[in-house]
């Protein structure tokens, strides 16, 4: 009884602990390079953006800022978790030019971003060149509401939402197609590092039991070789 009881207590503390306050994840695509690459695997923070409350005033409490690399449920596919970095918070004024991002009037210096030298007249220019030359198409919700989003050429963010983008520009699947993300979307902020895998950017879609089996395989032969020990508790920023 004395060994249940204790196993009990730490099965339950560590559920609280990955339900309410770290959650581990793991990054699937590239949408993040040069910042987080494929394979690496993170803590998040999941209580600084959460809703405010007072079981827990030693919390600092926050809304994400204009920067900040965050997780956040997908607007388009319900359960998939992403990350990229918030643009807009509610009130700024966004635009692109040439691939430049503007916020309220200001170029911003982002050193952390990768440009693959690609030209993309709706991509980079956004939002003053019309949807229909995206030749990536825009969800049908984002198609119907960008206009009324939009004032003197740049994009407002509405109370409540963020716009997010991924660090690697021109390889980013992101608000410029289908939208803002709802502050209930919201998970929390990536920490650190705890590990780095080389990792196929196929390796998400790859879900039945063979393949997943497979990839353990991989892992276990080329743990030393193949993990990016350089990485390991690196600060996400």
């Amino acid at each position: 009884m004395e060994f249940l009881s204790s196993t009990s207590a730490v099965l339950v503390v560590g559920l609280f602990i990955i339900t309410f306050i770290i959650q581990a994840f793991e990054i699937p695509s590239a949408s993040m390079v040069k910042t987080l690459l494929i394979g690496d695997h993170l803590f998040v923070d999941r209580l600084t953006f959460s809703p405010k409350s007072d079981w827990a005033p030693f919390v600092r409490y926050r809304h994400p800022q204009d920067g900040d690399v965050f997780v956040f449920y997908s607007v388009t596919e319900p359960g998939l978790h992403l990350v990229k970095r918030v643009i807009g918070v509610p009130g700024d004024h966004i635009h692109l030019q040439d691939g430049v991002v503007y916020r309220n009037g200001q170029k911003l210096d982002q050193p952390y971003v990768v440009r693959n030298g690609t030209y993309d007249p709706y991509r980079d220019n956004f939002p003053s060149v019309p949807a229909s030359l995206s030749p990536v198409p825009l969800t049908p919700e984002w198609r119907l509401t960008l206009e009324s989003h939009i004032q003197n050429g740049e994009l407002v963010v509405p109370p409540g939402y963020y716009f997010a983008m991924g660090d690697n520009r021109d390889n980013s699947y992101d608000s410029r197609y289908w939208g803002f993300v709802p502050q209930e979307n919201l998970v929390g902020r990536p920490l650190f590092i705890y590990w780095s895998f080389i990792t196929s950017d196929q390796q998400y879609t790859r879900t039945s039991f063979s393949d997943r089996v497979g990839f353990i395989g991989h892992v276990v032969l080329h743990f030393f070789d193949q993990t990016r020990w350089s990485r390991t508790l690196r600060l996400v920023r």
